[in-house]
């Protein structure tokens, strides 16, 4: 992936993971949230490079220019370092002589101090705000500072000084001192300095951070064993060694700040530093001149790789100042003062207005209810999507610039919807599933059954022939007539078996006609023999209960659930009826107060030949044939039970559901009314 012209910060995708860390961190907020992945806008970026270091991943990296400085330093140009007054504290170990050496043995020709520089705009400051009496100026040393003023408080343009920066102003001296032909290398702790020094095309060559020094001299085997010492060409500076820090340039610049009388105003910090714009457009600061540092200082550039304190950078920074300043010989600062002063030290800056108009209050209500916003209250404004506010957050999605997705509560709501459906659908799925395995299993019982059945029945007719006659030459009342009538009653036994078996196999097709279900409840029970001691009651719903279904196939499931319950009640008890509707669905459900079903057998009750009766009470196949025929008719049955009198009554009850409309019930019907034909 290659940098488009002017980026200086790009995003590595494969890295990326939706922390939004980085749009927490951007004071421009000129990070794009999409489907997930951030994305640096490079129109809105002020390169201050602050996601590269919030990003624990290291998912941003800034723009590389090692390679374009070792073309400029095989290219046979004298070439110059202009080395930033913070490279103490990434080079602090090393002697600033030794430090000076290495720096030759790269291929440097001249290594210059743009401290000096900081000393001569220093110097411009004074006489501007000498020369302008009452009128409030910004500094313009950091040129994040400066895209921020252009892009985000245009109307503040007029107020930047219209000065350099020490990096401008050192390559300008470095140029009148060394020739036109000295190509200039800016060495610091800064990414934006890359974007100001590609707008200084006249001045600059090239910029590289303190971290890309070290890959280049690490790639040249440079080290501060192999490197002989060496020594800084002038002009050496004075107190503009302390611009790294907050309130150096003041101070390199004596404008020593008043409390009493509040001209000069110093600010660093990406939380400070838009406040005090924000403040000082709106009228709240009387200050005549602010000094502001996007970072905490220089001293904590993106380009530094040590990873010291903020405090022990200044302590670095202050024992090398100390030391340089009083050892320089002041008439020879004073002499190149004099020399270039009268250089050319203006600058000049344009709005290039990047704010985006506020969206419409109907548009905005309508993201904020989306994201579950629908009262004042409702605002946590917790920060997690990386805007201070929901507001905030809800504007960047009306700009295209953000997602719903990244507001948490918004997240974790619709990931509880997500698995509240998952979880319905997951039941649904496991209630299928296990109809299917049902369905499987009385398909492989039906083929099974059906050849038994065949095969059983031919012998059957025999012995019950055989049976019969022996039966009729014997005397009643002797032991082989006796003998005789068991072996009828047996063999009848096992025909009945025989024939459920082959009518649970042969899965009649049912003939499907207009029902009503209530009817049909009532004319089985006008007819049924039913126990005197039985108690049966009958709710019946309210309204008709039509549905297409085959009766005849009902009635016998009817039958099977009904004889199940007087079984289970030994005859007496309670048997309750009840016909009902539940949506598109006809229903109805038999309720017995008998011994109830073991829990361990509820997924069992529907297999073929599983009966909990005694041995010749029962086949098992009744529940198992109804089961089919309401499977045929694309309903549903299922049984609820208690068989733990210490937990309530006991007692079953199952509950048949049929659709009003069965499902292909039209063809079927019209294919048996053609077999009728």
């Amino acid at each position: 992936m290659t940098y488009e012209d002017g980026q200086l910060v790009r995003t590595i995708k494969e890295r990326c993971k939706a922390c939004y860390t980085c749009v927490r961190g951007c004071p421009a907020k000129a990070i794009r949230i999409s489907a997930g992945q951030a994305e640096v806008i490079k129109e809105r970026c002020i390169g201050c490079a602050n996601c590269v270091l919030m990003c624990s991943r290291g998912a941003k990296e800034t723009k590389q220019s090692v390679e374009a400085v070792r073309a400029l330093l095989k290219s046979g140009a004298p070439v110059a370092a202009a080395l930033a007054p913070s490279f103490p504290v990434e080079f602090g170990s090393v002697d600033p002589l030794r430090f000076a050496g290495m720096l030759r043995a790269l291929g440097f020709k001249y290594v210059c101090e743009v401290a000096f520089g900081a000393d001569m705009v220093s110097l411009q400051y004074r006489k501007l705000l000498n020369e302008n009496p009452g009128k409030k100026f910004i500094s313009t040393a950091c040129p994040a500072v400066v895209s921020f003023v252009e892009k985000y408080h245009p109307a503040l343009v007029p107020n930047l000084a219209p000065i350099v920066s020490p990096m401008v102003a050192e390559a300008r001296v470095i140029h009148e001192l060394y020739g036109r032909d000295v190509k200039v290398v800016f060495i610091g702790p800064c990414v934006a300095k890359k974007g100001e020094s590609a707008r200084s095309t006249g001045d600059l060559d090239e910029s590289i951070t303190f971290t890309e020094l070290r890959a280049l001299l690490e790639g040249a085997g440079v080290d501060r064993n192999s490197a002989l010492d060496g020594q800084f060409d002038p002009p050496y500076p004075a107190k503009g060694v302390l611009y790294p820090m907050g309130g150096g340039l003041l101070n390199s610049a004596e404008l020593e700040e008043d409390l009493l009388s509040g001209r000069f105003l110093s600010a660093e910090g990406l939380e400070s530093f838009p406040e005090v714009l924000k403040n000082l457009e709106h009228g709240d600061i009387d200050s005549d001149f602010i000094d502001l540092l996007c970072c905490n200082g220089c001293i904590m550039g993106p380009g530094i790789s040590v990873k010291t304190s903020k405090h022990a950078r200044e302590a670095a920074l202050r024992r090398y100042a100390r030391k340089s300043y009083f050892s320089i010989k002041f008439s020879d600062w004073e002499e190149s003062v004099r020399r270039f002063r009268s250089l050319d030290y203006s600058a000049s800056f344009a709005p290039e207005d990047r704010r985006m108009g506020l969206p419409g209050a109907d548009a905005l209500k309508a993201v904020l209810e989306k994201l579950g916003k629908l009262n004042p209250e409702d605002e946590l404004n917790c920060g997690a999507c990386g805007y201070s506010t929901c507001v905030e957050h809800a504007v960047a999605i009306i700009r295209g610039i953000a997602e719903s997705e990244m507001c948490l509560p918004y997240t974790i709501d619709r990931l509880k919807i997500t698995a509240e459906e998952l979880t319905v659908s997951y039941n649904q799925l496991a209630k299928t599933k296990q109809a299917l395995m049902q369905s499987e299993k009385l398909a492989s019982m039906g083929q099974l059954a059906a050849g038994v059945a065949h095969e059983l029945n031919n012998p059957l007719g025999v012995v019950l022939l055989y049976s019969h006659l022996l039966a009729e030459q014997c005397e009643k009342g002797s032991r082989t007539f006796a003998d005789a009538k068991m072996i009828t009653e047996q063999a009848d036994r096992c025909k009945k078996i025989v024939g459920g078996l082959l009518n649970f196999a042969r899965k009649n097709k049912p003939f499907f006609r207009q029902t009503s279900l209530v009817k049909l409840v009532d004319n089985y029970f006008r007819t049924a023999p039913l126990p005197p001691a039985l108690r049966v009651t009958v709710n019946r719903s309210g309204e008709d209960l039509q549905a297409e279904m085959d009766p005849d196939q009902l009635v016998q499931v009817l039958t099977n659930l009904v004889t199940n319950a007087l079984e289970a009640m030994n005859g007496t008890g309670a048997l309750t009826i009840r016909t009902f509707a539940e949506g598109n669905n006809v229903c109805f459900s038999v309720t017995d107060t008998g011994c109830g079903i073991k829990p361990e057998n509820f997924k069992k009750v529907f297999e073929p030949f599983f009966t909990t009766k005694q041995i010749g009470k029962g086949t098992g196949l009744g529940l198992a044939v109804s089961y089919g025929i309401i499977k045929v008719h694309r309903g549903n049955i299922t049984v609820e039970s208690n068989s733990d009198a210490a937990a309530g009554p006991t007692g079953t009850t199952f509950t048949v559901k049929l659709p009003r409309v069965a499902k292909d019930a039209g063809a079927i019907k019209m294919k048996a009314e053609q077999a009728r034909k």
